[in-house]
């Protein structure tokens, strides 16, 4: 109980603060902190990273920092992705799957300790748009993350919005995303052990309004540094555990 209290705060704060990151932390604390297994992890996680993304986003909603239009767009390219990835990942051996999120979480831990840029970019042609929304859900359903470590930088850099916006309309595409890949996963959420996975999201929900406050008085910097110092340890040791 404890573990997921804590744990579920820590995932809420990232969510709420940086738009992303936090679902990440999920899964691996769901596998080897509290004995899930990996398929049953991201659909836990799912449910975790959905009712935390919904709660952060009404925050965000009120402050008018969520481009609805340019979001619910960009979440439709991979609502059929997210979907068919939460339906193929019940197909996959569990070791590919620890690998795979293995990978997605160094990539996250590299984006957050080094960005790439935050400046607005300049906005590119649909195509380039839908196929960055397109390959967003497809990670979410594989791998039970939101993908908001990746959404809020295709956000800037592909559709053109400020950082402080990004981050709000990366909650509406994360919870869209995690809703499509939930719904394809609908039989195993049955099978979930609710004494841990209730209290993780409690905590999460009230980690978000958190994170939301967080990053008005800390600098985003420094709070993705954490965060990516966190994740990359984790990715390391789950590799370590795909290997031995």
């Amino acid at each position: 109980m404890l573990i997921a209290l804590a744990a579920g705060a820590v995932v809420g704060l990232a969510l709420g603060a940086l738009g992303g990151g936090g679902s990440v932390l999920a899964v691996p604390v769901l596998i080897y902190l509290l004995g899930f297994a990996p398929p049953a992890a991201a659909t836990a996680s799912l449910l975790i990273v959905l009712a935390t993304s919904a709660t952060a986003l009404y925050g965000h909603a009120r402050d008018g920092r969520v481009r609805w239009g340019t979001g619910a767009l960009f979440a439709a390219a991979g609502l059929v992705p997210a979907a068919l990835g939460g339906l193929a990942a019940a197909r996959l051996p569990e070791t590919l799957l620890t690998a795979g999120f293995a990978a997605v979480a160094g990539v996250a831990a590299v984006r957050m300790i080094r960005p790439a840029g935050v400046d607005a970019g300049v906005r590119r042609s649909g195509p380039a748009v839908a196929g960055a929304g397109a390959g967003l859900g497809a990670v979410t359903g594989v791998l039970g993350v939101g993908g908001g470590f990746l959404t809020v930088p295709a956000l800037v850099q592909v559709v053109g919005l400020r950082m402080r916006t990004a981050v709000g309309t990366s909650l509406l595409v994360v919870s869209v995303n995690a809703l499509a890949a939930l719904l394809a996963r609908a039989g195993s959420a049955a099978t979930l052990d609710w004494a841990v996975v209730a209290p993780f999201t409690g905590a999460a929900i009230l980690g978000a309004w958190d994170g939301r406050r967080l990053a008005a008085k800390v600098s985003g910097d420094t709070l993705r540094r954490i965060f990516g110092a966190m994740l990359l340890a984790v990715a390391g040791l789950m590799l370590l555990d795909v290997v031995l």
